[in-house]
């Protein structure tokens, strides 16, 4: 069995206020820093096998923290990144909130369509993929997976089997932690 465990990044300007999305540049800010420190030490016991991320620097600095009290190297990977918010990134949720496309996206996330980007079903179909490979190759070991709100909802929503349309009653703040034990389709009970 391996034991993931899904981790937001820290915060970095304009959370809450912004919808970056797959926007390059968006570093952690000063807290940001200091919670990526701050979760660092409390998962410096784990020992983790291996930790991933997502490309994004957000992502990439939340995991490198994790990574360098354990003298591990982070793998970088794409499966990981961001929604494709498409023509919504970099938007303020004040100039979403006028977006009827947006209203319906929050509300049936299931059938909705992202302008230009990618849909929900489909971030958690990449998402289901990657936890079955890394569960074949790490079977009994410990997985850090450092991604983003919507993409860690979307995950947890599949294998808790919790309909996507309910995903925003998932809470995932920056730096938390939600942990899934997983069989390889190889593994026997």
């Amino acid at each position: 069995m391996t034991t993931f465990f899904l981790i937001r990044h820290a915060s970095c300007d304009g959370l809450g206020e912004t919808l970056w999305g797959r926007t390059p540049g968006i570093r952690l800010n000063e807290q940001g820093r200091v919670e990526a420190q701050q979760l660092a030490e409390r998962l410096e016991a784990t020992k983790f096998d291996a930790i991933y991320s997502s490309p994004l620097e957000r992502a990439l600095e939340t995991a490198e923290a994790i990574a360098y009290r354990m003298n591990l190297e982070v793998t970088r990977n794409e499966a990981l990144n961001e929604i494709d918010y498409g023509e919504w990134s970099g938007k303020t949720f004040e100039q979403l909130h006028g977006d009827a496309r947006w209203h319906r996206f929050n509300s049936q996330r299931s059938t909705a369509s992202v302008p230009g980007g990618e849909s929900f079903l489909e971030v958690q179909h990449r998402m289901v993929q990657e936890i079955d490979r890394f569960s074949r190759e790490h079977p009994a070991g410990r997985v850090a997976i450092v991604s983003h709100a919507d993409v860690i909802r979307a995950t947890v929503c599949y294998f808790a089997g919790t309909p996507i349309d309910l995903s925003l009653r998932i809470e995932v703040s920056p730096c938390s932690i939600h942990r899934l034990h997983r069989f390889s389709k190889t593994q026997s009970v």
